[in-house]
């Protein structure tokens, strides 16, 4: 049949749907085949997340790990502290928080908290874009949600793991709490410090109020605190807590929280502050407690809240009876004082433990650690350093004499003039020897001694002995006017009870977590600096500070023991570090804003150490310095320092280093074939040494 035409006048009917078949169709199969798998791919994608969203839905959250109680335990291993007991967690209703609070916390750590369904995209993206601007990673875009779900639920350790698990417990506390009860949460499991958990808590520690009482400017100085409680702690560091409550007010401003003029307001206001100290801080060893924490934070890398909540043990080097000697001798020798401050630190030199540790005479008052800071002039009882310098590079022996008379150095290749002066004008008028200097603890003696061996010298022995602090190379370096710390000054006289060998201080043996793993163990450092010999010379030189005529001579009666050591007087600090073969310790007294002691006050330091190491060694039976080989006892004429014979009017049995004692014969021996070789004595006492027999019995005794 043929097709039917149009008839004429008629427009043409055109047929478009085989058109479209023709053309278009095999491009829409294509697309479709195209398509295919990539709708597949974003339906099973949109499968699984749905999926996972109803499976969260239907799991329970965990137990929170915020429980835990982490312990420090003393070297005996009795507990001394303990982080995070349930009575330093308080946890209250949000409607019981006062909302300069949650507005401050929200300003700071989570603007967008109440938009976003636990993560702030928008907040990473800003982060990520800041972090390349600087090159740095200052800001981060972890959500209240994210640690909130970090804190109750997850250790600390940065493992994808970890995150993934965070990532899913973030999503569970959403669909299981409204904002408002995170918040809640939130509020009350943050840790703000010194032991304080939740706002309730640290609003009692802070302030002495509820949360609900907090004003602005108390509730922006602890909303800064969490992000680091050791930076951001008044407490700890005023300045700072005063930055960081600035940035938060600003922050609070910018958001349309408060106006300008409250934030400046707030800012400007003078806190008043609960002291520190009543509770669990004001127990036993409080400084040294503070000390632990320091360490295992800042120099082990252990994450702060793993210490407060990981259930954690820590083994220190504390012995409590040693802590308990030390907080007595302390708390007696300031009795009488207001504002005279002390500290004490003392180490076992054998092994580097640090067994007692007291860094004020009231922590309640204020929680500054004195034996830590380098700021304080060791006046004279840095001379063994000096001492030990000469005697070791052989400029000096224990009878090298200079005159004790007003003298004039100069120094700098004569461009620079130093004119030291004796205690009260004091000078011996005539020669004198190292032994009479160090008892005597006389100036002219030792800036004599540096301009022999010189101050370079000294300073590098002063490094092996493990001071750290700046020191300069000048003549009154002798008489210690670069300042040190108590414990370096502590250590380094360690080195020479332990017979020439620094062992670097522990106070952390080892820290374990809830299981039992170890997650730290220290490791001995120990170094041989000086040799054994002259180590002993010094220590016998020192032991004449305690005899008759020695600087702290007043305080031998109370030490029943061999003991040696040094006084150290300023116009602001006073000194006596000395030692025992099992303590070497440090005193110190002064003023925190170097106010000048008066002559009482100075003489505080020698009877704290005398009544802390009779006491903390009191189960302890006496014992002498081990003399090692190549020391030497021969009698001597202190007069000329010469060997010293029958018929002379003087003698003093003194230590030589093998191979430094004198040859030369003061007067005519009595007998020609007497023994002055190693170990000897040459000639005998007379009726002059009488008056110091006991003295030289105890050296004839040690060799």
């Amino acid at each position: 049949m043929k097709k039917q035409q149009p008839r004429p006048g008629q427009p043409r009917r055109v047929h478009y749907f085989p058109i479209l078949t023709e053309r278009f169709l095999p491009r829409l199969m294509k697309l479709r085949r195209k398509l295919r798998w990539p709708l597949a791919a974003l339906a099973a994608l949109m499968l699984l997340i749905g999926g996972t969203l109803l499976y969260l839905r239907l799991q329970t959250l965990p137990a929170a790990s915020i429980s835990q109680t982490s312990q420090m335990l003393d070297i005996q291993g009795q507990i001394i502290d303990t982080f995070h007991t349930g009575e330093n967690r308080r946890s209250v209703p949000l409607g019981e928080v006062s909302p300069y609070v949650v507005k401050a916390t929200l300003a700071i750590e989570d603007r967008r908290f109440y938009e976003h369904r636990g993560f702030d995209i928008k907040g990473l993206a800003r982060a990520i874009v800041v972090n390349i601007e600087t090159l740095s990673a200052k800001q981060g875009a972890s959500t209240l949600t994210q640690q909130l779900a970090r804190n109750l639920y997850l250790t600390h350790e940065k493992t994808w793991q970890r995150k993934i698990k965070e990532a899913m417990y973030t999503v569970q506390l959403e669909m299981n709490y409204s904002k408002d009860e995170i918040m809640g949460l939130y509020l009350n499991q943050i840790y703000y410090g010194h032991g304080a958990y939740g706002i309730e808590a640290a609003a009692q520690l802070y302030f002495n109020k509820k949360a609900s009482d907090l004003t602005l400017a108390e509730s922006a100085m602890l909303a800064g605190i969490p992000k680091g409680p050791k930076y951001y702690s008044p407490f700890m560091d005023m300045k700072n807590a005063k930055d960081r409550q600035h940035v938060i007010l600003n922050a609070m401003a910018n958001a349309g929280d408060i106006t300008r003029a409250d934030a400046d307001a707030a800012y400007g206001e003078m806190l008043t502050f609960q002291p520190l100290g009543s509770g669990e801080q004001n127990g036993f060893a409080p400084y040294f407690r503070d000390y632990i924490r320091y360490i295992a934070v800042d120099k082990l890398g252990i994450n702060e809240q793993l210490l407060n909540e990981g259930g954690i043990t820590i083994y220190t080097t504390l012995d409590s009876t040693a802590q308990q000697a030390a907080e007595e001798a302390v708390k007696n020798g300031m009795q009488g004082s207001e504002e005279q401050q002390a500290a004490l630190v003392s180490i076992d030199p054998r092994n580097g433990y640090i067994k007692a540790m007291v860094g004020g005479r009231d922590y309640k008052k204020n929680q500054i650690n004195r034996t830590l800071m380098k700021t304080r002039q060791p006046g004279s009882s840095f001379k063994p350093i000096l001492y030990l310098t000469a005697l070791q590079s052989g400029y000096m022996t224990p009878v090298t004499r200079f005159k004790s008379e007003p003298t004039s150095f100069s120094y700098d290749e004569g461009r620079k003039v130093y004119e030291p002066r004796n205690y009260n004008d004091k000078y011996f008028e005539d020669f004198i020897d190292m032994r009479t200097a160090i008892a005597s603890s006389d100036n002219i003696y030792a800036v004599n001694a540096i301009m022999t061996v010189g101050g370079e010298r000294v300073v590098e022995m002063a490094r092996k002995l493990g001071i750290t602090s700046p020191m300069q190379p000048v003549p009154s370096l002798a008489l210690g006017t670069s300042p040190v710390s108590p414990i370096q000054m502590a250590s380094a006289f360690g080195v020479f009870a332990n017979g020439g060998v620094r062992v670097e201080p522990i106070a952390i043996l080892r820290i374990t977590d809830r299981s039992g793993k170890v997650l730290y163990e220290a490791e001995r450092k120990e170094e041989k600096v000086v040799e054994p010999a002259y180590a002993y010379v010094m220590t016998s030189l020192m032991e004449s500070v305690f005899d008759n005529g020695g600087t702290a001579s007043r305080i031998s009666s109370l030490i029943k023991r061999p003991v040696a050591g040094k006084t150290g007087t300023t116009a602001t600090d006073a000194w006596l570090v000395g030692y025992t073969p099992e303590l070497a310790t440090a005193v110190w007294v002064g003023y925190d804003k170097d106010r000048k002691l008066t002559v009482a006050e100075a003489h505080r330091a020698a009877p704290i150490f005398a009544n802390y190491t009779e006491k903390a060694l009191a189960a302890v039976p006496p014992k002498i310095f081990p003399v090692p080989a190549g020391v030497v006892n021969v009698y001597i004429d202190p007069t000329s320092g010469k060997l010293a014979a029958a018929t002379c009017p003087n003698k003093r049995l003194e230590s030589f280093v093998s191979g430094t004692e004198p040859v030369e014969v003061c007067g005519q021996p009595a007998d020609s074939g007497a023994d002055t070789g190693a170990g000897g004595a040459a000639g005998a006492p007379s009726d002059a040494d009488k008056k110091s027999w006991w003295n030289d019995l105890k050296r004839w005794w040690k060799d």
